[in-house]
């Protein structure tokens, strides 16, 4: 690995397809990636008695809007279900910096988590769980538990079929950077 923060957007893809070294979609609706962290799709976001079932507290979609490639929720649609709903209007694509939601993520994910005595659940999804809504949680990882760039992408990894775009891997490269720059990682 290089040293310091240096991570390179390579480094990261080679993380992300299986032993094979192929990619695949995932084979879960959603998968406990850390704890009481869901990473999902957009099937189970608009299904809130599942969400119930599993005991989620809070929603964070990062594919918020009305396009095909986006998922239509909002505070509304949770109305009445006890679900506190964050939306990120995130595109999946190498020009969309999604980086300027990190903070925005992570806070929201902290309160989710700190809800009922630290019980709380929360539920990241965008359209398939496969590339934004996992940069949001490498984020957080990396922005709250010190983790650096490579060992937030295997963990999340580790648990659920992941395969964020070249231009979200090297926003996570460039978050790497910084929070190496100011001491803010762990090893």
């Amino acid at each position: 690995p290089a040293p310091g923060g240096d991570v390179s957007v390579q480094q990261l893809n080679e993380l992300c397809p299986d032993g094979s070294g192929f990619y695949s979609l995932p084979t879960q609706h959603f998968n406990e990636v850390f704890p009481r962290i869901y990473i999902g799709n957009a099937f189970v976001a608009q299904n809130t008695m599942r969400l119930q079932k599993l005991g989620v507290t809070h929603v964070l979609n990062v594919a918020e809007g009305t396009s095909f490639m986006h998922v239509n929720t909002s505070e509304d649609f949770y109305a009445g279900t006890g679900i506190t709903y964050h939306g990120i209007r995130g595109n999946d694509t190498e020009h969309f910096d999604l980086s300027a939601f990190f903070e925005e993520g992570a806070d929201f994910i902290d309160r989710a988590l700190a809800h009922n005595n630290s019980k709380g659940k929360v539920y990241v999804h965008c359209r398939e769980g496969f590339s934004r809504s996992p940069t949001m949680v490498v984020a957080y990882l990396m922005l709250r538990h010190k983790m650096d760039a490579r060992l937030a992408v295997a963990t999340v990894r580790h648990k659920r079929e992941i395969g964020p775009n070249d231009g979200f891997l090297r926003q996570l490269c460039q978050l790497n950077q910084k929070l190496s720059k100011e001491g803010k990682l762990n090893g």
